[in-house]
C-alpha cells in the first residue's frame, strides 16, 4: 500500500511517498516534532490521518496504568 506524507502550508506544501505505514509515520512524527505545519498522512484509499491519530491506529491508546513505572536507583 502507498502512503503520502504532506506538510507545510500554502503556497509551500511538500509531499513524500512511502511504501510502508511505519516509515510514513516515522517521517510524519519527525516533521511535526520539527515544527512543520499541517502534517498529514494519507493512505492508498484516501483516508487522512495526523501523525498522532495514525500512531493510535497502529499501536492503540495505552492506559496510564499499563505504563511501566520507573524504579528508584
Amino acid at each position: 500500500m502507498s502512503f503520502t506524507v504532506t506538510a507545510g502550508a500554502a503556497p509551500r506544501v511538500y509531499s513524500w511517498q512511502h511504501g510502508s505505514m511505519l516509515s510514513a509515520l516515522e517521517q510524519g512524527l519527525s516533521l511535526a516534532t520539527s515544527g512543520m505545519a499541517e502534517v498529514r498522512i494519507t493512505d492508498g484509499q484516501g483516508r487522512c490521518y495526523s501523525p498522532a491519530a495514525l500512531y493510535q491506529v497502529m499501536f492503540g491508546q495505552r492506559d496510564a496504568r499499563e505504563m511501566p513505572r520507573a524504579r528508584a536507583a
